[in-house]
């Protein structure tokens, strides 16, 4: 059998990893069933990553600069403040309804990670790139329509992914289509209100 260097294996065992754990979750994703569903030595996988949180690392990293992808991807660049902020909503909210067992295996990856000291970093990185891409796509839209953004940019972008989040796990783990939509809308509303000075934030001690 052909040699195959630990830089071709990466992606692919990736891959197996990812299609393993969204099949059946991440309590069955050991290194020796990784290895079985590429049909590689169980060798293979601590000789490539060295152990297990380090593979589960990668497909954080994997997972998050895919869904990234695909909002960047969608953002406009010809638009105003508001319809941006609503294009780029509508464009995550797809990814959502397209690929609900991306979201589903990151999610369950993030709460492991809690409770591995090993994922700390990596779970703390994804969601610094996650506020970073945000918080760049909204100061973006607003030098672009030179619209004076009342609140900070990043505050925006972590109350936007405050929400988006619980309308992601609300659509994972009790679907209303018509609920989810009132959502998004009343998200994106106060978002937009928001920057724009037409909310009040209420002290809150």
């Amino acid at each position: 059998m052909a040699h195959v260097s630990a830089a071709e294996r990466r992606p692919q065992l990736i891959k197996a990893a990812i299609d393993l754990m969204t099949r059946e979750g991440v309590a069955a994703g050991s290194t020796r069933a990784i290895a079985a569903e590429l049909g590689v030595a169980q060798a293979t996988v601590h000789y490539t990553f060295g152990t297990k949180e380090d593979l589960y690392r990668a497909v954080m990293e994997q997972l998050t600069q895919e869904l990234l992808a695909q909002v960047e991807h969608g953002a406009p660049t010809d638009a105003g403040f508001e319809e941006t902020v609503v294009a780029l909503a509508a464009a995550l909210w797809r990814t959502v309804r397209e690929r609900p067992t991306s979201y589903q295996l990151l999610t369950e990856l993030s709460m492991f990670a809690l409770r591995a000291p090993s994922l700390q970093a990596a779970l703390q990185s994804h969601y610094r790139e996650v506020t970073a891409v945000t918080t760049k796509l909204i100061t973006e839209a607003a030098e672009r329509a030179d619209h004076e953004l009342v609140q900070p940019a990043e505050t925006i972008a972590r109350f936007f992914l405050a929400g988006f989040d619980g309308l992601t796990l609300q659509h994972l783990s009790l679907p209303d289509q018509e609920a989810e939509q009132a959502g998004l809308q009343a998200l994106v509303s106060t978002v937009v209100a928001m920057a724009s000075g037409r909310l009040d934030l209420v002290s809150v001690p």
